[in-house]
């Protein structure tokens, strides 16, 4: 069983607003990230600031709430694995701010994991690192881990656990201000 952890509970300081609401194609930011999970056994979103606006942007997942969030991100990461399904081997995170992650690219973490068993798996694009697979193993790791970081650090930290899985593409953009808005929503 692979979960999908959608971590949307930030305050968008450097957008200005919730940014996780902002339309896109027709749906919020934090919708993008729940539809290219929803072939996972799960998926979960972790809010916190605006949670209630935030909860009702959300079709098709659950919803876990993170009290803590303003401690930083890996609060938001915490809560996420924590609320995960126990029979769940592996959680794949995502950011609600990464419109064009796709379900394809969901899926590559998930083969690569199936084939593998590695214990982190990392999507790796021609221009950058993108999400990553998390197995239960290294779910301790991240219990260890303060301030506002998240999946990246714990990678960082220990790259003998990695298994990449290349990507012929250039990593799709994050949306953390107006300007990066008008450049995947021209």
């Amino acid at each position: 069983m692979i979960s999908g952890i959608v971590l949307a509970a930030g305050t968008s300081s450097r957008f200005g607003r919730t940014k996780q609401l902002i339309e896109i194609e027709g749906k919020s930011l934090v919708q993008h990230a729940v539809d290219a999970a929803a072939a996972l056994d799960e998926v979960i979103v972790v809010v916190g600031h605006d949670a209630e606006r935030v909860t009702h942007a959300v079709h098709g997942a659950r919803i876990v709430t993170n009290p803590n969030y303003e401690a930083g991100q890996s609060t938001s990461l915490v809560a996420g694995l924590r609320s995960a399904d126990p029979r769940c081997a592996a959680a794949i995170v995502l950011l609600a701010d990464q419109p064009h992650i796709t379900a394809s690219h969901v899926r590559a973490l998930a083969d690569a994991f199936a084939s593998s068993g590695s214990p982190i798996v990392r999507l790796r694009f021609r221009n950058g690192p993108g999400p990553a697979l998390l197995a239960r193993g290294v779910w301790p790791l991240v219990e260890t881990m303060t301030g506002d970081i998240g999946a990246r650090a714990l990678i960082e930290q220990h790259p003998e656990l990695i298994q990449d899985v290349a990507i012929d593409e250039d990593a799709p953009p994050d949306v953390d201000t107006p300007d990066d808005l008008r450049a995947v929503d021209p």
